[in-house]
């Protein structure tokens, strides 16, 4: 694959994008790579175009994952704690820190050799219930209460997606509110984690950094930089609708007319 067999630098976070919908052949295809439980998984959607899209996502996040370590992705194994955040199982090697995202027909991958990571992107869809009063922080709320109605969407999406890139990012799930930290609503990507009682220094220990998404989407990742300096690789132009060279796409999570905080994108955490 193009740009995988490039020599990872430790300060980069490489990210991948790619579409989702794909023929039914390649999606045959794709799926001889899955696992006996991912295609369990599979099997258990409602939609045939969800089911297709799951095998997509995982079959892809394997081949990137296996052309990075010169693996066959069949071969990957992987393993999830507690709350489902999936990591890889290598005999005599650091396995690279990853997370897989999805959305509508977006599918989106951070990979780090150095830091423990979480992405998240979402379509922009209309939000009908009072979602920001159910999750968000009051300094959130208040942000938004100040935020033009033609820009609401936007910057909602904006708060959310950098709270679940944290969440994601901490691996920890439920037992972290997402109300009990704050993030930014505007362009730059700014947090606050000096409410979270675990978080020994409060500052300076996470990166939040926006994703490059392409038009409806919002998107971003966060990652336990310790203050060292990174930067985002990204792979493929998710603005520009082509096929990314010998990538073939990625999957989904449900339609989001409910959002639902805490996702890890492992076959237990997706909804069918």
């Amino acid at each position: 694959m193009e740009g995988c067999a490039s020599t990872p630098a430790p300060d980069v976070i490489d990210v991948w994008a790619w579409r989702l919908d794909r023929p039914p052949a390649e999606v045959a295809g794709l799926a001889s790579l899955l696992s006996p439980d991912e295609t369990d998984r599979a099997s258990r959607f409602v939609t045939a175009r969800d089911a297709n899209r799951y095998v997509v996502a995982r079959a892809n996040m394997r081949i990137v994952l296996g052309n990075r370590l010169g693996t066959p992705p069949c071969d990957l194994t992987f393993a999830y704690n507690d709350f489902g955040k999936p990591r890889l199982v290598l005999k005599g090697a650091a396995p690279p820190h990853f997370n897989l995202s999805h959305s509508g027909a977006l599918a989106m991958l951070a990979i780090s050799d150095r830091f423990p990571l979480g992405i998240d992107i979402e379509e922009m869809k209309p939000v009908e219930e009072d979602i920001a009063g159910y999750f968000f922080s009051a300094r959130e709320r208040a942000s938004l209460v100040r935020v033009p109605q033609s820009d609401y969407l936007q910057a909602f999406y904006r708060c959310w997606t950098r709270k679940e890139a944290l969440v994601k990012a901490r691996g920890e799930g439920l037992t972290i509110a997402l109300d009990s930290f704050d993030v930014s609503v505007g362009e730059r990507a700014t947090l606050d984690l000096s409410r979270l009682e675990d978080e020994p220094t409060g500052h300076g220990r996470w990166e939040l950094r926006n994703l490059d998404v392409p038009p409806g989407f919002q998107g971003a990742v966060a990652a336990l930089t310790d203050g060292a300096p990174v930067w985002l690789r990204h792979h493929g132009d998710p603005r520009v609708d082509r096929d990314l060279t010998n990538l073939r796409s990625a999957a989904a999570h449900p339609e989001c007319t409910g959002l639902r905080p805490h996702r890890n994108d492992d076959i237990r955490s997706a909804s069918a």
